[in-house]
């Protein structure tokens, strides 16, 4: 399983932490490896804000002779990136997951791939088709409820996404259930409409579960980089955001979007997903990924010793 997460994340590792690598092997430094180091994160798209603020560091300390090896850039980079990622918490154990992105960033397959990870831990899982604006979206969820059995929730043709989000937060207490996914329709900011709806979701089920804790999660796309960061960007205006989860990992170098991401927006990210099977998710750690990142640790090694 593990080995096949490394091939899968291959794309992001070979192409960043082979460059990395030759940098902190370097006995000593100058001025063009520091170029070079930020040439490297920004074509993975670390983001501009993220990049300059590290490079600035790196630069005053090889200005004051405090580093002057490959090997104490590496350490630099480790602790900042690390600092970046930890100074964004994730909601604590929430029962219930609102899915929020735009069409086509793999949120419906996220909703089924969290339903299986959910299940593999022995709990109780209910998927709510709320997202009746796009056709087939109820059939393709229902065929991801079959592979992770998990109880869907659809509605009539027509119904309103509010309605099917109650009729889910019945069904969530009067069974007793452990784990409520609702996905919603695809919505930018500018779908006012939209946006109304997704309030109202919202209302409902802090209504109907006042004392659950609600997790709302956008998925994007890490294919499309600095636009994933724009994405995120326009919706966290427009929404409460508690955490991303990063689709079609397997086919994109721009590992970096992530600390863009914590760096200026301050939402950690919560997945990685990646392949089309229903087992292709993880939960993000953020010290594990900067080692593998960083060309210091075996992909996924945490999670290996946890299976």
């Amino acid at each position: 399983m593990f080995n096949f997460i490394k091939e899968k994340l291959h794309k992001i590792y070979f192409t960043i932490s082979t460059k990395l690598h030759d940098i902190f092997s370097k006995n000593s430094i100058d001025q063009a490896t520091i170029n070079e180091l930020q040439e490297i994160l920004l074509k993975a798209d670390t983001g501009v804000t993220s990049t300059k603020k590290l490079i600035t560091q790196i630069q005053n300390s090889y200005q004051n002779g405090t580093i002057s090896t490959g090997q104490d850039i590496q350490r630099l980079v480790e602790d900042e990136l690390l600092s970046v990622l930890n100074a964004t918490k994730p909601t604590q154990q929430p029962q219930i997951y609102l899915l929020i992105g735009i069409n086509g960033s793999g949120k419906t397959t996220f909703a089924g791939k969290l339903a299986y990870f959910f299940k593999q831990q022995n709990k109780s899982v209910i998927l709510a088709a709320a997202d009746t604006f796009r056709a087939a979206a109820p059939e393709q969820l229902q065929q991801w409820a079959q592979q992770s059995d998990a109880t869907l929730i659809m509605g009539k043709p027509g119904q309103e996404p509010a309605s099917v989000t109650f009729d889910a937060c019945q069904h969530f207490k009067n069974n007793n259930a452990d784990i409520l996914i609702i996905d919603t329709a695809g919505r930018l900011q500018t779908k006012e409409n939209l946006i109304k709806e997704l309030e109202k979701i919202q209302r409902i089920i802090q209504r109907q579960l006042p004392h659950h804790t609600l997790c709302t999660i956008l998925t994007i796309d890490a294919m499309l980089g600095q636009n994933s960061f724009i994405q995120a960007k326009l919706f966290h205006q427009a929404t409460n955001i508690n955490g991303i989860a990063l689709t079609k990992m397997d086919g994109t170098a721009k590992g970096g979007i992530i600390f863009s991401i914590a760096q200026e927006l301050k939402i950690p990210v919560l997945f990685l997903c990646f392949g089309e099977h229903i087992q292709d998710l993880i939960p993000f750690e953020g010290e594990q990924y900067i080692q593998n990142l960083l060309g210091q640790g075996s992909i996924f090694k945490s999670h290996k010793n946890k299976a």
